[in-house]
């Protein structure tokens, strides 16, 4: 690695990518078959420009996993990454094309997690019951873990019934009311995401022999996915292949220094589309499907008319979704104000002083 990459860090006073460096050049050191994978999106290319600055060798095989959703701006700027670093990036082929996955296991819906569990339930023939968890588990005593999602709650023969918040389905406010009043008439899983890209990198993985992958997670995006790391590194435990996250400390602020440090450009999906994200188009799991769903149309309208066909019930049920929420939410805002009233008209009313007021005013 160049000496002027850690004094360019230096100087610009941002020691969280100074460090980040020094780590990959320790870990690549280390490492005699390394794999990148490659999304084509903005903290990807901040994971490859990096990645490529420590690797003296040319030992790093990059690879890119075409789900059969992607941008058309997203493949030509995966054409400009090959041409400007001088590497390959291998395109991999989906297990199952994602229109197999949603014929043969469901639409994605909400997140990864909530279509994972409500893909459990549907699989026990669960009806959508308001019911206390010890209840449930006698009539599904095989859907444990669902169950305890529904209920937000987790048994234990040790300490029976206790409350618990990170994984529940309260995560998500009112779902659970709106599932109970709309239970959806189509089958929901998150299979795509397994068979489209889980299991195409773990076998490149294996056909390379690879000992060390590397992604671009950042755990400043919150989520399932980040919230399932405490360390930028994973070491695998049996002989395997070990996991490094190089950015996975960088804050939106150390990706902009990053961006403006070393000119990275991103794809048209941002600078002209104006897209938050990328990856699989119009993926039902993102918070701004609608937003994304406008630029979509407007800009790569084929997509657009795939993404629909795929996932437009999954889309309906959203939509849906959302609307009850924001009504929920404005009930709960007026009864709020309600209450509020009424305990200070009863509070007037038990002031004594109050009422001599009023009664000498009347």
């Amino acid at each position: 690695m160049n000496e002027e990459i850690l004094k360019t860090c230096a100087d610009n006073n941002n020691y969280t990518i100074y460090t980040a460096f020094c780590k990959a050049q320790r870990i690549m050191m280390r490492s005699y078959s390394p794999v990148c994978s490659i999304s084509g999106g903005s903290d990807s290319d901040i994971m490859l420009d990096m990645i490529h600055k420590v690797d003296d060798d040319g030992k790093v095989t990059y690879f890119w996993i075409d789900t059969g959703l992607e941008y058309t701006a997203t493949k030509e700027h995966l054409a400009e990454l090959e041409q400007k670093y001088g590497i390959e990036i291998i395109h991999i082929k989906p297990d199952k094309p994602i229109p197999t996955c949603i014929k043969e296991y469901g639409v994605p819906f909400l997140s990864k997690y909530v279509s994972e569990q409500m893909m459990r339930l549907q699989a026990h023939h669960f009806q959508w019951e308001d019911e206390p968890l010890e209840v449930l588990l006698k009539k599904y005593p095989k859907c444990k873990v669902a169950l305890q999602w529904w209920c937000g709650e987790r048994y234990s023969d040790e300490n029976g019934v206790q409350k618990m918040s990170r994984f529940s389905i309260y995560r998500n406010k009112w779902l659970k009311e709106f599932i109970l009043a709309n239970p959806p008439d189509f089958p929901i899983s998150n299979k795509c995401c397994e068979f489209a890209k889980k299991k195409p990198a773990k076998r490149i993985i294996k056909e390379l022999d690879a000992d060390l992958d590397m992604t671009g997670i950042r755990k400043a995006e919150g989520g399932i996915r980040s919230a399932a790391f405490k360390t930028c590194f994973s070491e695998c435990k049996s002989k395997g292949c070990d996991t490094f996250r190089p950015i996975f400390w960088y804050t939106d602020k150390d990706k902009h220094d990053y961006e403006q440090m070393f000119d990275v450009q991103h794809s048209r999906c941002y600078t002209e589309y104006g897209l938050r994200r990328t990856g699989c188009v119009g993926c039902p799991f993102s918070k701004h499907i609608n937003e994304e769903l406008a630029v979509i149309e407007e800009h790569e309208p084929n997509l657009f008319k795939a993404a629909m066909h795929l996932f437009g019930k999954s889309y309906e049920y959203t939509a849906k979704y959302r609307a009850f929420a924001k009504e929920m939410k404005a009930k709960e805002r007026e009864e709020k104000k309600r209450a509020k009233l009424s305990a200070h008209s009863a509070d007037t009313v038990d002031d004594p002083v109050t009422s001599d007021r009023s009664a000498v005013s009347a």
